[in-house]
């Protein structure tokens, strides 16, 4: 049985990975209610014993749950040959801290993202926002679903808005807006963007509170999958230039390529491309 089958046919092991997404995020946490040192990694983007937290947590715990599955996470991926990689037919896909920019800034606006890969296709989500400890998480083909930070909270089912209202709701990246979204939003013309930053954007756009995320310019495939999966559950899509569903570990580079995020996949977006 492949394991989102059983992610489907029980709870126990689902509570137990959303359980350990909010095990991660108080560890971030913990880093963040102190002074910390900023390391840079060889891309320049920025590491904190954070980010280090949360991916031992994350790690270990999926390997103790679903020994398995292999765990691919941002802060291990450089000791994983592609061609290893590649040959895995499930894989467990993790940022245990998307946004350190935004973790640095100490705006807030950072997620625990954890995504369960099976040939290609994100099947399993999970986005957990240690600051509002709220928490989202999907599974292909059963629905998306918000859980607020108050005990014993009860899940609450999302959908995107189909269809759009006018003005467009555009989501901008809070750290790496580029002339090229820019010109999108002009095109757009009837469009009101919204700095934010992180995986939040997939998940505002599962809620309804979004139209479209446009992002041009690299990002990792552990930046987006988690998001896609909650956002697909509710109505929307993530595609590229082309149209085509992001698809994971199919190449030898983690590097995505542009996309759009659509709460109404009905949207004009080709119109909108230039």
């Amino acid at each position: 049985m492949r394991l989102h089958d059983e992610l489907r046919q029980g709870a126990t092991l689902r509570e137990d990975i959303l359980a350990l997404a909010q095990e991660a995020a108080a560890a971030i946490l913990r880093v963040y209610a102190n002074a910390f040192a900023v390391e840079h990694k060889a891309d320049a983007s920025p590491l904190t014993e954070a980010d280090l937290a949360a991916h031992r947590c994350i790690v270990e715990g999926l390997e103790r749950l679903t020994p398995d599955i292999p765990v691919l996470s941002e802060e291990s991926a450089d000791e994983v040959p592609s061609l290893l990689r590649r040959a895995w037919p499930q894989l467990w896909l993790v940022d245990p801290l998307d946004g350190t920019r935004e973790f640095v800034k100490r705006n807030g606006e950072f997620t625990v993202n954890i995504a369960l890969i099976d040939d290609g296709v994100p099947v399993f989500g999970v986005v957990q926002a240690p600051v509002t400890g709220l928490l989202w998480h999907a599974q292909r083909g059963g629905g998306a679903f918000r859980r607020d930070d108050v005990p014993a909270a009860d899940d609450v089912s999302i959908r995107t808005r189909v269809p759009a209202k006018m003005p467009l709701q555009v989501a901008a990246s809070r750290s790496h807006r580029d002339p090229r979204t820019q010109a999108m939003l002009d095109r757009i013309g009837d469009a009101s963007p919204v700095a934010l930053g992180s995986s939040l954007k997939f998940c505002r756009l599962a809620e309804g509170g979004l139209d479209v995320y446009p992002r041009f310019g690299p990002t990792s495939e552990w930046d987006t999958a988690a998001g896609q999966c909650i956002l697909e559950a509710a109505g929307g899509c993530v595609i590229d230039r082309r149209g085509r569903p992001f698809r994971y570990n199919q190449r030898d580079t983690i590097l995505n390529g542009d996309f759009l995020a659509l709460g109404d996949p009905g949207l004009p977006w080709r119109d909108w491309l230039g």
